[in-house]
């Protein structure tokens, strides 16, 4: 599926079809939504963003996301300032200077063609307008966007709204007569960008446990044009095996600056553990986990029995432990071809000029290069900078036509001694916590 990126004229004039189908009344299905968000009272609003750029939601189970949000002329919507408050706390927990896409890096199988959509092919300028059927229960904020190159750059494009996500826990009580359970509620923040034939829709989920989700899902069209695989690298679409559909990757990458109890001075911290057989005595086998503090600036790779995590220097929860957050990392086939997607994650020191993990445009200095692998060197992390790199090999198939089902790519960030109970735990649970006796 080669997307047609060789014309402006001809990409404006897709998403104006795109638009008017919208109109019409031709929408993605988005899930049920369970309410509408709110706008933050006066008494409660941050002083970090003015109104129209502030999200506040109370969730349904008591978690309340605080955030501000911005749109980038080159990687589109930013989120900034996000805060993480569960029933119980006193006051907000920051979680994330600012979260970003890092970059979209598409390269084709015949190698002929590759593309950087967020730095390359105006990723940004294709936002798209969204219908009311698309943010069902939700608010779809206007957003102006910068050096627009459009008639009119103020586009009704950022959805938020909440949605069920099912269970958050079931248990079964002490006695059969009683069932702990509750459903899970999420704020969805969400925008849709047209590139090409393809249309990018990058959807943040803010989980009332404090974890969050970030996904790029890719969905829009097949390019009518692009069936010319001929080297026997593509899939037949359509009657017969003369039309082929060339096979390409998505490399997703995002960015993200934590922030953790407001300070950035976080480490990271990565984990290992080891199987072994059990030894003689033993009935099972042995598992040994290590831990190895990531002090200068490092690319890791995903593995069985390996996690990473970004710790708090600034605060503890009640039981005494330091905050952080793990790493996530979603299914991902990783694409060899290129030096920045070689690994999974990179921990980089903060500069404020490298946003783009391939082909950035800012100026980082002599010799600095323009991927985040070359931005690995070996300073110490005293203000870390997460970048994840989550890979979907796309070999095209009849059902991807018309229009293309939405194929997700995404990881999540899960709170990790944040709380020092379940943020949903029921009052009649509250006083379980540690080594707890039954009482009588």
């Amino acid at each position: 599926m080669r997307v047609n990126r060789h014309s402006k004229v001809r990409t404006r004039a897709a998403v104006g079809l795109t638009v008017a189908a919208l109109a019409a009344g031709v929408t993605a299905g988005a899930g049920p939504a369970t309410a509408q968000p709110k706008a933050a009272p006066a008494a409660s609003a941050a002083p970090y963003c003015g109104a129209a750029h502030r999200i506040e939601q109370k969730l349904s189970t008591g978690t309340t996301w605080r955030m501000c949000w911005r749109y980038d002329s080159k990687a589109g919507l930013v989120l900034e300032n996000i805060s993480y408050q569960p029933k119980g706390e006193p006051k907000p927990i920051k979680v994330l200077n600012s979260a970003r896409l890092g970059q979209i890096h598409v390269p084709y199988d015949d190698g002929n063609i590759e593309y950087d959509d967020l730095t390359g092919f105006d990723f940004a300028q294709g936002l798209m307008n969204l219908a009311p059927g698309e943010c069902p229960g939700g608010t779809i904020k206007t957003i102006k966007v910068p050096d627009s190159w459009n008639e009119d750059p103020n586009v009704k494009g950022l959805c938020t709204t909440t949605r069920a996500r099912g269970h958050a826990y079931r248990m079964q009580g002490d006695t059969a007569n009683k069932v702990y359970q509750a459903q899970g509620k999420d704020l969805l923040v969400y925008t849709v960008n047209q590139v090409g034939w393809y249309e990018y829709m990058t959807e943040w989920r803010f989980q009332d446990d404090g974890a969050i989700t970030m996904n790029v899902g890719a969905t829009g069209s097949l390019s009518w044009d692009d069936y010319d695989a001929g080297d026997g690298r593509g899939w037949p679409i359509g009657k017969g095996a003369s039309a082929k559909a060339t096979s390409h990757s998505h490399n997703a990458f995002w960015r993200l600056d934590f922030a953790l109890d407001g300070s950035t001075a976080n480490r990271i911290e990565q984990y290992d553990s080891t199987v072994a057989a059990p030894a003689r005595g033993q009935r099972a086998p042995t598992t040994k986990t290590t831990r190895t503090k990531v002090d200068k600036e490092r690319a890791g790779d995903s593995k069985n029995y390996r996690w990473w995590r970004v710790v708090s220097a600034a605060g503890k929860n009640k039981d005494g432990h330091a905050r952080s957050y793990e790493i996530v990392p979603g299914p991902t086939t990783k694409y060899p071809g290129r030096s920045y997607t070689k690994h999974d994650v990179y921990f980089t020191q903060y500069n404020k000029c490298e946003l783009f993990a391939s082909h950035n445009p800012g100026d980082c200095g002599a010799g600095a290069g323009t991927s985040v692998d070359k931005w690995v060197n070996g300073q110490a992390l005293k203000h870390p900078v997460v970048w994840t790199n989550i890979g979907f090999h796309h070999i095209a198939r009849d059902e991807d036509q018309q229009p293309m089902p939405v194929h997700w790519q995404g990881f999540s960030i899960a709170p990790r001694d944040v709380t020092a109970m379940n943020p949903l735990t029921p009052a009649e649970l509250g006083w379980q916590n540690g080594h707890w006796q039954p009482r009588s």
